[in-house]
């Protein structure tokens, strides 16, 4: 048989076939790095949302348009990258997309080596490197004309308010752009020259390693917010707040810096694979046709096409539906990545770096444990397009139940005197403004825009030193403390007990308890909609027809980021802004970033608002899958109707069969 023609034709197609295999292997493996380092970057971007706000003074809402700048990056092109690039060389429009990631990553870190040094209004400012300090907030009559000197005037010549925050989101937009090519050519790529019952596979196998990005993500994160801002040019030992400080701001710059030459790494590999993989003989032509990509179409074929393949897409019942799901679902995810790690912060009391080390270690690897999971079963019990539509659909119904207790899982407002408890005296808490200058501090002069909190014996929290009506210190930088502060007195403590240290109080130790609980809890809640995953993704590329899953996908891409993660993020910020109950000022006494929330009604609006978005997607979802399964059985019954046509009229039994 092996001098045979057909031998020969049989050795070269067995050849063709692992030529085909092992390329699309390494092709889902450079993917992989791509994916891990476009991850990685976008996960440490939603860790650095609090550094970047207190660093520009800016509000939660404008963070949100920042944040919210990759999607409108990427839907720019991503409808167009989509349906055209699948026409033409995708691994090196794959390979291009990435290159522009990385460039734009760098450009979000520039703007650190164009501002000056970071400056924080504290009771100890110092006068040189060498550490000295001079205190300038204490309540004395020395004091008093320096505190106010200050403040007299707002200084029109510098605005403090850095307009530099608008590369942050320029080069967020980059990335957006080079994004918009990954996911539908890599998906369709992988989907043209793997066998149907390993296509879900391989996806689940890149989106789990895609998944690790995160982890580091917001591990890389966690370092960088535990080291300051100016660390390449100040000592840290001169620094006088601690990360738990609401004026912390981390060096933000350098992961973006790391994340932005490991992207540029990533992009290499893809310029070097052929247009077309060699023809895997095992393939079915119907639902895997890859010689569209080795004939280049004309332009006008390109446009003449377009119109009757999006016309499509839109009479598609069922697609309509999951696109509905998947941007209602999209709002919630949004909201989630972004402000999760800002909620946890304030909720119960942690610093960005234990927060972001935190997620990353408990969160992230539940969902890459469900992507693989629900990957490998696909695969191994050849899920239909229904079950894979109900699948997904238990999973989130069981994440909504799980995440019901995170409403119980909070702390109290930290006791702020002025702002959330009134000063021994006050009956009530009327404002920051009206109620932070009471009788024990009244004759001090502290400007109201001032915030460098320190810590009475009596466990409350005051605005500065001045505030407290200290008169006296000891000590230098963060081991300073002040003195016979008044206010502190008025709660009944005696003088020798009417001390304060620099920093905020801690909060009450349950609150560690309740912090831990909420991220176990957060990680099972995780898990198990994760296994969900794939068949989601899967369900993009199979309810349209085979020749219109790129653009099935790029459309899913570009409405979910149009609908749900540009405005989410924004619109939820200013939710998030009108929690606030004590804004920082700017020099030119414009508003900056907000210092402290209230809590309790920051809890209700987040949890309140992802769940009421579960509830309504996965409705759309269910009617999505009861449309599938009258789908099904539709198809099934023209099925057996076209069979009973052929058969001949005078066999009953062959007829009795089909039925």
């Amino acid at each position: 048989m092996e001098g045979s023609p057909y031998g020969m034709e049989y050795s070269d197609r067995n050849q063709k076939t692992k030529c085909c295999s092992t390329s699309l292997k390494i092709f889902i493996g450079a993917l992989a790095f791509c994916y891990f380092s476009k991850s990685l970057t976008g996960f440490y971007t939603k860790s650095t949302i609090t550094q970047i706000e207190r660093r520009f003074e800016i509000p939660s809402s404008t963070v949100g348009i920042i944040d919210g700048s990759f999607e409108m990056g990427n839907i720019l092109v991503i409808t167009l990258v989509s349906y055209v690039g699948a026409k033409f060389h995708r691994p090196k429009i794959i390979g291009a997309g990435v290159l522009l990631m990385g460039i734009g990553t760098l450009l979000m870190a520039s703007p650190h080596f164009i501002m000056g040094r970071y400056r924080y209004g504290t009771a100890a400012t110092h006068t040189n490197d060498a550490g000295n300090f001079t205190v300038i907030s204490t309540c004395s009559s020395d004091s008093q004309e320096t505190l106010q000197k200050p403040y007299s005037g707002c200084q029109q010549e510098e605005s403090g308010r850095s307009p530099l925050w608008v590369m942050v989101l320029l080069g967020n937009a980059m990335r957006g752009i080079g994004e918009a090519s990954i996911v539908p050519l890599g998906m369709s790529f992988i989907d043209d020259y793997a066998r149907p019952e390993n296509s879900a596979f391989y996806i689940g196998c890149l989106n789990t390693l895609g998944v690790i990005g995160p982890i580091f993500g917001f591990m890389l994160g966690s370092l960088c917010a535990n080291l300051y801002v100016d660390i390449d040019s100040v000592f840290q030992a001169s620094v006088t707040i601690t990360p738990q400080d609401s004026r912390w701001v981390g060096a933000w710059w350098l992961g973006y810096v790391v994340s932005g030459l490991l992207t540029l790494l990533a992009a290499f590999p893809l310029w070097f694979f052929p247009r077309a993989l060699p023809e895997n003989s095992q393939i079915s032509e119907l639902n895997h046709p890859p010689q569209q990509h080795k004939t280049i179409p004309s332009l006008t074929e390109i446009v003449k096409d377009f119109p009757p393949s999006f016309k499509h897409l839109l009479t598609n019942k069922i697609y309509i539906l999951y696109l509905a799901h998947s941007i209602v679902a999209f709002n919630d995810f949004a909201i989630g990545a972004s402000y999760t790690p800002k909620y946890l912060e304030q909720q119960f009391g942690q610093s960005a770096s234990k927060t972001n080390f935190l997620i990353g270690a408990t969160s992230v690897p539940g969902v890459a444990l469900g992507i693989f999971l629900s990957g490998l079963m696909m695969k191994r019990f050849k899920w239909d397009l229904l079950t894979s539509a109900r699948v997904n659909l238990y999973a989130g119904v069981a994440m909504l139940f799980l995440a019901v207790p995170f409403f119980a899982l909070s702390c109290g407002n930290l006791e702020v005197a002025g702002v959330t408890v009134p000063y021994q005296g006050s009956k009530e808490v009327q404002g920051v403004i009206s109620d932070v200058l009471p009788s024990c501090n009244d004759d001090c002069g502290c400007p109201d825009i001032h915030w460098d909190p320190v810590c009475g014996e009596n466990g409350v929290t005051y605005i500065s030193p001045c505030h407290a009506g200290c008169s006296s210190t000891q000590g230098a930088g963060r081991n300073m403390t002040f003195h016979d502060c008044r206010c502190i007195q008025s709660w009944g403590l005696s003088v020798g007990n009417s001390s304060a240290v620099l920093g905020q109080c801690s909060r009450d130790p349950k609150c560690n308890r309740m912090f831990y609980i909420y991220l176990g809890l957060q990680s099972l809640a995780f898990f198990v909609y994760s296994l969900g995953t794939v068949p989601y993704f899967t369900l993009s590329l199979r309810i349209v027809d085979p020749e219109l899953k790129s653009i099935s996908v790029g459309m899913l891409l570009f409405t979910v980021r149009v609908l749900g993660g540009i405005p989410a993020p924004i619109y939820f910020g200013s939710l998030i802004d009108s929690t606030c109950l004590k804004w920082g000022r700017t020099k030119s006494c414009g508003r900056g970033a907000c210092r402290i929330y209230d809590i309790e009604t920051f809890r209700f609006l987040f949890q309140g608002l992802t769940i009421g978005l579960r509830v309504l997607a996965y409705s759309l979802l269910w009617i999505a899958t009861i449309e599938i399964q009258r789908k099904m059985k539709s198809d099934k019954q023209l099925s057996r109707d076209t069979e009973l046509q052929k058969c001949p009229s005078n066999d009953p039994e062959h007829e009795e069969t089909i039925k």
